[in-house]
């Protein structure tokens, strides 16, 4: 059973989109939950995806790409997985 409450532990919880569903799962088998830049087709993914899956706690900022800085490289949280798996 997936604990719920990390799911819904902020007060401005929403549900998810497609869109953001389908990026965090992109990061679920990935090592370290490394989440892609770039979608199925080689598109950059919108960084309001990106940004909304961080304030809610989905994913967070893995590190800096000293070559790349506009570039959010991410990671899912827990929070992340357990939304996933809720899904």
């Amino acid at each position: 059973m997936v604990e719920h409450s990390l799911i819904e532990s902020r007060e401005d919880s929403v549900a998810p989109t497609a869109e953001q569903l389908r990026w965090l799962s992109r990061g679920r088998d990935q090592p370290g939950g490394k989440l892609p830049l770039f979608d199925e087709w080689g598109q950059r993914v919108d960084e309001r995806i990106i940004r909304n899956c961080i304030a809610r706690g989905w994913a967070e900022p893995w590190f800096s790409n000293p070559l790349k800085p506009d570039w959010l490289v991410c990671k899912l949280t827990s929070a992340g997985r357990a939304l996933l798996d809720w899904h």
